[in-house]
């Protein structure tokens, strides 16, 4: 066989392999990924990942737990759902930041899972500041 033949068929053939694993890679982070869901959404027995902003004066600690308040992030959200989480907690956790959160809605209670609080980075831009 040709060599330059060969070499064309082993590019064809690593070319190929490349771009299968490319659309499995895409494939497999696209459909592991799920949108959060807010404070108002949320229904008893299932589990989610949550996402909301902290109610000021609602976070307290009781022995290794924490337990805190978390309503929608826009700005009507009213409705705030109780949250309990053990395990660690970011160091910019603290009141009116949006919070990741995964868990389950348990009699009115949303329980998270351990050690999966996140905090979001605040905007550097407002609504405001976007439309001058």
């Amino acid at each position: 066989m040709d060599p330059s033949r060969k070499r064309k068929i082993r590019l064809a053939v690593a070319l190929g392999a490349a771009v299968c694993l490319a659309a499995a890679l895409l494939y497999t982070s696209f459909s592991a990924s799920s949108e959060a869901a807010k404070p108002s959404e949320l229904k008893e027995g299932r589990s989610y990942e949550v996402t909301g902003k902290v109610v000021r004066g609602s976070i307290s600690h009781s022995g290794d737990e924490l337990r805190f308040r978390i309503r929608d992030r826009d700005r009507d959200g009213t409705r705030s759902v109780p949250v309990t989480y053990v395990g660690s907690v970011p160091d910019p956790f603290r009141d009116g930041r949006e919070v990741i959160v995964s868990g389950e809605l348990k009699q009115g209670t949303f329980v998270a899972e351990r050690d999966s609080l996140v905090t979001k980075c605040p905007s550097k831009f407002t609504k405001d500041e976007q439309s001058s």
